[in-house]
């Protein structure tokens, strides 16, 4: 029995210190206020419903992807199969986001920003965040009421420390597996492979995360339980067409 349980924690990277018990570690980062923002359709328990009805099924259908995926993994590169991560969510809570591992273990991540062709990524992995397939067991958290469906991506606390308190608004509304900023800006990587490695951090501090917070902020004001399913549809339809809109987003950029 007990070689099972070391076997079960082995599946997953190392787990860091329990800071989530200690709501000190994040007042700093935010401070909770009532949210004024989000339409009514991000605050109502319909959304909720949506999210543990979504995420229940999709564990149950996706259930053989996903044990072949961490056979994958495990075959490919060793254990740990999956990694976690502290993440902060709404209103500066922090949990620990789940993920298929897709760098080599041990990897310092600084604040997780990856550009493409990044020689800390394995083979599968880059396959896996080529079809965003390693976000599956975010499902999971979905489930737990620690994301929803569609929200803002969660960063990291050392991202929210660097950044504006306009951006920080962002933190009122529940992260999301997938939302406006992850279709728009839908091949990161490939836009950070365009940015030189020591300026890496002040491009996606100064430029981009300004840019994510406040397209997430508009699409929330105005979200539906529609507008939701046209973002999961779109994001599924992702992997198909980034190539072309992400070249344009490029150029976009660069020419600010």
């Amino acid at each position: 029995m007990r070689s099972n349980r070391l076997r079960m924690r082995r599946l997953f990277s190392p787990r860091p210190k329990d800071r989530a018990k200690n709501p000190a570690m994040i007042t700093g980062t935010y401070s909770p206020q009532k949210s004024d923002l989000g339409s009514p359709w991000c605050r109502s328990r319909r959304k909720r419903w949506m999210d543990i009805l979504a995420s229940s099924l999709g564990l149950l259908l996706l259930s053989p992807l996903l044990l072949i995926i961490a056979l994958s993994v495990a075959i490919t590169s060793g254990e740990p199969i999956f990694f976690r991560q502290w993440r902060l969510g709404q209103n500066g809570r922090e949990f620990q986001m789940h993920k298929f591992r897709t760098m080599r273990p041990a990897t310092d991540i600084g604040l997780g920003v990856t550009q493409k062709g990044d020689p800390r990524i394995t083979s599968v992995g880059q396959w896996l965040r080529r079809w965003k397939l390693d976000e599956l067991p975010q499902l999971y958290n979905v489930l737990r009421g620690e994301m929803s469906l569609v929200g803002p991506r969660p960063d990291l606390e050392s991202v929210w420390l660097r950044a504006s308190d306009a951006d920080r608004r962002v933190l009122q509304l529940k992260p999301g597996l997938t939302g406006a900023a992850s279709v728009a800006f839908q091949d990161e990587e490939s836009l950070l492979a365009t940015v030189p490695t020591e300026g890496l951090t002040s491009f996606y501090m100064e430029r981009l995360l300004p840019q994510k917070a406040k397209l997430e902020s508009e699409y929330a004001a105005q979200a539906t339980f529609r507008s939701d399913c046209r973002i999961l549809l779109q994001t599924l339809l992702v992997p198909f067409f980034h190539r072309r809109s992400m070249a344009k987003e490029i150029d976009r950029m660069a020419s600010r």
